[in-house]
């Protein structure tokens, strides 16, 4: 996996090098390791793991560069000739291709989750995993000063049980909307028990975040 791994990043760097959204490669790095530490606990395949973790976020740059939304499967042309470029083996790249397609998908959305491949389930714990805690705290603030949006309206009530397509709009209301919507759920999407002993602590510290940030908020 290192050799690959060595010839991808000369590319994907310039890649990602003016990426600003919280999609950058220090978040690529991040959820590979995440992804990496899950495996030894959990089994999988530990090359098309790491390597779907390392290339799961190409979509974000079709969406900076379009200002539209880009779902991952439109990012798979993009990978596959990644792939290529780099001699990873022919027989392994629809399962990386698989894991980056579907690596998006939650329980708490009305289409639920449609696959059951231990490597893809492993690649949303990762992700999800580093939305959450400190770490999901600035990128969740970074992603909305990138695309303009504010802190916290409270002109705009919280309903933490929106259905999703709802809660996607509201979600543009402010950063604290966000979080209730998606991160503040992620601990329960968990699919493997490495990832949800980590979510449990980063859980915990977003909540503890939330409630400072109101105190502040309102304070005097």
């Amino acid at each position: 996996m290192d050799e690959y791994l060595m010839k991808l990043k000369t590319k994907v760097d310039v890649m990602f090098a003016n990426e600003k959204s919280g999609h950058d490669i220090a978040h690529l790095e991040r959820v590979m390791r995440l992804a990496l530490h899950i495996q030894k606990e959990e089994g999988g395949d530990r090359l098309i793991i790491g390597i779907s973790a390392y290339l799961h976020d190409i979509h974000r740059l079709l969406e900076n560069r379009e200002h539209k939304f880009f779902s991952p499967k439109m990012s798979l042309p993009i990978v596959k000739d990644l792939l290529k470029s780099v001699d990873f083996p022919d027989r392994e790249i629809s399962k990386v291709l698989h894991c980056i397609e579907f690596h998006e998908e939650y329980d708490f959305t009305p289409q639920g989750k449609t696959v059951s491949d231990l490597e893809t389930l492993i690649l949303q714990d990762a992700d999800n995993l580093d939305a959450m805690g400190a770490i999901g705290i600035a990128r969740a603030f970074m992603y909305a000063g990138h695309h303009g949006a504010v802190m916290w309206n409270p002109e705009v009530p919280l309903n933490p049980e929106a259905l999703f397509e709802d809660a996607k709009s509201l979600d543009d209301a402010s950063t604290i909307h966000h979080f209730y919507h998606n991160i503040l759920k992620l601990c329960d999407n968990m699919n493997t028990s490495t990832a949800k002993s980590i979510a449990k602590d980063r859980q915990e510290f977003t909540q503890e975040y939330i409630e400072r940030f109101f105190t502040e908020w309102d304070f005097i």
